[in-house]
């Protein structure tokens, strides 16, 4: 007989499987990553139809099998059935958990996972308004947390190479600072642009392992072909980092309060949230390595209730 285990998880993605099964990802407390067939849940009177759905929380019973688990029971304790209602929400939800599906491990606890993504859907279900706006302020809310759950946080609030706090700076609507997405954050524009110049110069650093002097001994040449392999030339070179994108001061103060919740109730009627949504979307697909495929449908949504094309 198999071995069962007892888990409790929700639903992340689904895909058909034979004639009439469903192959189910979740993502479960106590386990992490799970992928179980659902045996049957495609036939319109199986009583694991709707609870091998997307988004659905069920307390499970799961057999253990050699290359696949099968799910025998599942009881439903949660749903979102609001996200279904609305393109946004359903784009944004389907976004979240690619990422969670980027980051979350298999036969390990993933609890604080678990329970930051099923916060998310709730808030994101409970919105009173269908604003493309809106939408955009709790995904890049839940994207910033789960980037920093996986330890991913990008660096907003000084510059990445100088260290020096970044204030933004309402009174200049000319004021910028950029985002560097293989440096890891923000980049104070001025010193980008003396770095450039200096390198644009030969702005790089010789160091050697001789003796330090400001005039080089002289040194007989079979002396050096003796010696030759003692000595060796270092080159410290500070790269000139590619500037992703270019954030105005709405846009960076935005970034810098995203962990508190507060910044979404404040801030959702700004449109500084599409860049935002922007560069956490390149910022995640840059540091997991693949693309997040439900991003298109934001953009659609976006483009749709906006009359605009991101």
């Amino acid at each position: 007989m198999s071995k069962t285990y007892k888990a409790t998880g929700i639903n992340l993605k689904t895909q058909a499987l034979g004639e009439s099964d469903r192959l189910v990802t979740i993502l479960t407390r106590e386990f992490g990553l799970v992928r179980a067939v659902a045996p049957g849940s495609r036939k319109h009177n199986s009583s694991l139809g709707g609870r091998s759905g997307m988004f659905v929380v069920n307390e499970l019973l799961i057999a253990k099998g050699r290359s696949l688990d099968k799910m025998t029971q599942a009881q439903t304790i949660k749903s979102y059935p609001g996200l279904a209602k609305n393109l946004g929400k359903l784009a944004a939800s389907q976004y979240l958990a690619e990422i969670v599906l980027c980051q979350a491990l298999s036969e390990q606890p993933q609890e604080e996972l678990y329970e930051l993504l099923n916060e998310h859907l709730s808030r994101l279900e409970a919105l009173p308004s269908t604003e493309a706006s809106e939408v955009l302020a709790h995904l890049a809310h839940g994207v910033f947390h789960l980037l920093a759950l996986a330890g991913l946080t990008p660096e907003v609030q000084v510059c990445c190479l100088t260290a020096r706090p970044l204030i933004p700076d309402f009174t200049n609507p000319n004021w910028q600072v950029g985002f560097s997405i293989p440096t890891g954050g923000t980049v104070c524009l001025t010193a980008w642009e003396r770095l450039r110049k200096q390198r644009g110069v030969g702005g790089e650093n010789f160091l050697s392992s001789s003796p330090s002097s400001s005039t080089p001994p002289t040194v007989h040449p079979a002396t050096v072909k003796q010696k030759s392999s003692n000595y060796k030339t270092v080159i410290h070179r500070q790269e000139i980092p590619v500037v992703s994108s270019r954030l105005n001061a709405t846009e960076l103060a935005i970034l810098q309060h995203l962990s508190q919740p507060e910044i979404v109730q404040d801030a959702a009627k700004s449109y500084g949230w599409l860049s935002v949504e922007q560069i956490l979307r390149s910022y995640a697909q840059y540091h997991f390595g693949r693309p997040i495929r439900s991003a298109a449908l934001i953009d659609s949504y976006f483009a749709a209730n906006h009359d605009a094309t991101v």
